[in-house]
């Protein structure tokens, strides 16, 4: 996959070219170029931006060096998306992580200063955020986006598995991790997790999940789907938490019918 950044700051972008997406370039997993949209500039300064027009405070960027910079850009060999970073894009989450890692290439065009020339959005595919804050420029958000989608492309992280267990890959929060030793200062690893066995192991992750998940962000709760396996973890977590009763109309229809239940509707069905 590639990823190409138009910026008037590239030297901002050198961590990219460390730990695990710098063995990804090297395994040419991924692609990252850097396009200093400056470079486009016609004037004798090199100026990208300019005063508002109808006055006010900071400086706008100009449209012409990012549209040239653009059109420069070497045809697209499979699916392409320009994304326009912004605070009043949509903001971006894990689904729009698996959903941008489809494409063959991603464009990013970083703004700084006061904010875009207006006719600048029209050359994205989408606006994009990655908070209700603001940044001095767009080079930090594609940044935490490059790397999000980078760690969903196949081979990246070296299992799959390793980025399907992350923290809202499902829509819940990731479940405690521990390693050794097994005791430090008084504070214990979990016994279940020594034990070996497997299944009880996932279902105290499943759990878990749920439970942090419910504690940090319950508002992630009203998009999850639960499975069929939750609903005894989901009933005892209400024991531990009374107040996570309130979300139970989410989960009551995965409750198992009772024997007796299913040998009525077998008699009726005679």
């Amino acid at each position: 996959m590639k990823f190409t950044i138009l910026t008037i700051f590239p030297e901002m972008f050198a961590p990219l070219r460390e730990s695990i997406l710098k063995r990804a370039q090297e395994a040419d997993l991924i692609k990252i170029d850097l396009v200093n949209f400056r470079d486009y500039a016609e004037s004798k300064h090199k100026n990208v931006d300019d005063v508002p027009y109808g006055g006010g405070s900071g400086m706008v960027l100009k449209p012409e060096p990012i549209y040239r910079a653009v059109r420069d850009l070497s045809a697209p060999a499979g699916s392409r998306r320009i994304l326009l970073l912004s605070p009043q894009g949509k903001v971006f989450d894990q689904k729009a992580a698996a959903r941008l890692a489809l494409y063959d290439e991603l464009i990013f065009i970083c703004g700084h200063y006061e904010g875009f020339d207006e006719r600048i959005r029209f050359l994205a595919d989408e606006e994009i955020s990655i908070g209700d804050f603001v940044l001095t420029g767009g080079e930090l958000a594609a940044m935490v986006i490059v790397d999000a989608v980078a760690r969903l492309i196949p081979g990246v992280l070296g299992k799959t598995s390793s980025s399907m267990n992350d923290s809202h890959s499902e829509g819940l929060l990731e479940y405690p991790q521990y390693t050794r030793p097994p005791d430090f200062e008084g504070m214990q690893v979990p016994e279940i997790l020594l034990s070996g066995h497997h299944a009880k192991i996932q279902e105290w992750r499943r759990k878990e999940s749920l439970r942090r998940t419910f504690l940090r962000r319950p508002e992630l709760l009203e998009k999850i789907e639960f499975e069929t396996g939750d609903y005894q973890l989901l009933e005892e977590l209400v024991n531990d938490h009374p107040e996570f009763d309130s979300y139970r109309s989410k989960w009551e229809h995965l409750k198992p019918r009772s024997k007796r239940m299913k040998k009525k509707m077998n008699y009726s069905q005679e």
